[in-house]
């Protein structure tokens, strides 16, 4: 074998096994609401089918007309309607990474909300909030504290990652023990340590100042919140780590 055949093959082979290597980390979706081999291998878990809300609730078993499956993307209803819930998971997580894609309609805002706990209060009221906007067409002027990928009313992102209304993001939490973070779009926008002294004093001066049960909640429920609708979710997986 000839010196120029033989650095074609290295190089052929050495970029064989970075895709594989690649491959590992990021298994390529080619269909929604499904596990790859390479995600199964790693311990994902899949939170919604495609075709039903098995494994989700409403919040407090309440009455709720708000959310539908349609063409394998879980949605929640814009519009007036008698009765709307959050919907939660039916099992409890401490320390995990989770994913998922969503879109937002114009004007509305919704959010994921981790670690909550029910009781007599609302879900935001125990756990933080991943938080989903229209960030240009939102009929309310914003704080950064309330734009997409937002640690809600606690911790805003540290760049402006979300795609325009009506188009699909990608967003990951992760949470172990103490330790929270919020991608959107690959980009790390959130980052910080609950219950230490700074986390204690920014929620001491936060909306949530009187909510003594806000981010204490080691083991909870996942909740996608109903905030009017105009909301839409896909491909939600779970790996606890």
């Amino acid at each position: 074998m000839n010196l120029l055949k033989r650095n074609l093959l290295v190089s052929a082979i050495s970029t064989g096994l970075l895709a594989v290597g690649l491959m590992a980390f990021e298994p390529y979706q080619t269909k929604d609401n499904v596990l790859s081999a390479a995600e199964k291998k790693a311990g994902w878990q899949l939170l919604f089918d495609g075709k039903s809300t098995t494994g989700w609730r409403p919040y407090r078993n309440q009455a709720s007309e708000g959310w539908e499956v349609k063409d394998g993307q879980l949605r929640c209803k814009e519009g007036k309607l008698d009765h709307r819930s959050d919907l939660i998971t039916a099992g409890q997580y401490d320390n995990y990474e989770l994913v998922f894609d969503w879109k937002i309609e114009k004007g509305f805002n919704s959010g994921v909300i981790y670690r909550v706990e029910e009781g007599d209060r609302a879900s935001y009221e125990t756990g933080p909030e991943y938080q989903l906007i229209d960030d240009d067409g939102y009929p309310e002027k914003l704080e950064d504290w309330q734009k997409s990928g937002s640690d809600y009313a606690m911790h805003p992102p540290a760049v402006i990652a979300a795609n325009p209304q009506g188009q699909y993001n990608h967003s990951r939490i992760v949470v172990n023990g103490a330790h929270v973070e919020h991608w959107l779009n690959g980009k790390k926008v959130v980052d910080f340590n609950l219950w230490t002294s700074e986390w204690e004093a920014l929620k001491a001066k936060s909306k949530w100042k009187d909510a003594k049960l806000y981010g204490m909640i080691k083991k909870g429920n996942i909740a996608l919140q109903d905030h009017g609708g105009g909301v839409w979710f896909k491909n939600i997986k779970l790996r606890p780590l």
